[in-house]
């Protein structure tokens, strides 16, 4: 996927029945359903059940089971709450008759009050800064797992402000800063790019907890999956500009890894907060 206008084709839903959704999948290099397209196409779902007016401001998901890549993913939205400032919907993903995910959303209608925000980290701009395929190429001898991976296709650019040495420094925290943008242009739709969000909200953070684990991992396969992802919306944002996704994990254990993220808009203003929990087992 090289681009949002081939993400876009992916999360488009085709209505079955009133509140009934049905999704095709992206064909992942590794065979397995990403989370954040179940993610995206969740909040799509409840989107379509929901005034235009009413935009997310907070999601809570599980994911169950893994989601099969070759079969349909079939959306039921019920539809929980219908206020006069708040909307709440609950999705089920379903395959093979059973839930691989379900989630809790809550819309609200654009509403006024006092504010008040995090500042960003102080972090080298994106300009100047390499992209995370560039320091793969340049580790392609060094370090051929990272290589690999930033030759997957992804629909976003990312550019981490410590460069190669968060890949190959020792010592390395469980932290880390990265400029992100959506290759490609999205329309003038709130909606849309909170979707979008939703989507590449999914990278990166249980990388963040084997960042301090790297001699541990040495001749390790780790396998990886999410348990549980929140999302909250404070402002609205444009995924076709730089943001910051500012991720720590402060906890790792019982075989699984806690992070949390902060996304900045270019003049630091903080849209959005993410936290997610996932299963962390290491193979020899």
């Amino acid at each position: 996927m090289k681009d949002f206008d081939a993400l876009r084709t992916v999360l488009e839903l085709e209505k079955i029945e009133d509140n009934l959704y049905r999704g095709l999948s992206y064909r992942t290099p590794w065979g397995r359903v990403f989370g954040g397209q179940v993610l995206a196409q969740s909040i799509h779902a409840a989107q379509l059940t929901t005034p235009d007016d009413r935009l997310l401001h907070s999601m809570h998901a599980y994911f169950l089971l893994a989601g099969d890549i070759d079969l349909p993913i079939v959306y039921d939205v019920e539809r929980v709450r219908d206020g006069g400032s708040y909307t709440t919907r609950r999705v089920k993903a379903i395959q093979k008759g059973r839930p691989i995910f379900t989630m809790e959303a809550s819309f609200q209608k654009p509403e006024g009050g006092f504010s008040h925000r995090e500042r960003m980290p102080d972090v080298p701009p994106p300009e100047g800064l390499k992209s995370d395929r560039e320091i793969g190429d340049e580790l392609k001898e060094q370090a051929p797992e990272i290589y690999r991976v930033t030759r997957l296709e992804r629909p976003i650019e990312c550019r981490p402000t410590d460069g190669a040495a968060l890949y190959t420094g020792n010592n390395v925290q469980a932290r880390q800063h990265i400029w992100i943008k959506a290759l490609g242009t999205l329309p003038d739709s709130d909606r849309m790019h909170q979707v979008a969000l939703a989507y590449v909200s999914d990278y990166n953070l249980l990388a963040t907890a084997l960042l301090p684990h790297r001699l541990e991992l040495e001749g390790a396969k780790p396998f990886l999956a999410s348990l549980d992802h929140a999302m909250w919306f404070h402002q609205p944002f444009r995924m076709d500009d730089w943001m910051l996704y500012s991720i720590e994990s402060p906890s790792a254990g019982s075989a699984r890894g806690f992070s949390r993220g902060s996304l900045f808009t270019r003049d630091g203003t903080l849209v959005a907060s993410v936290a997610q929990e996932g299963l962390i087992r290491i193979s020899r």
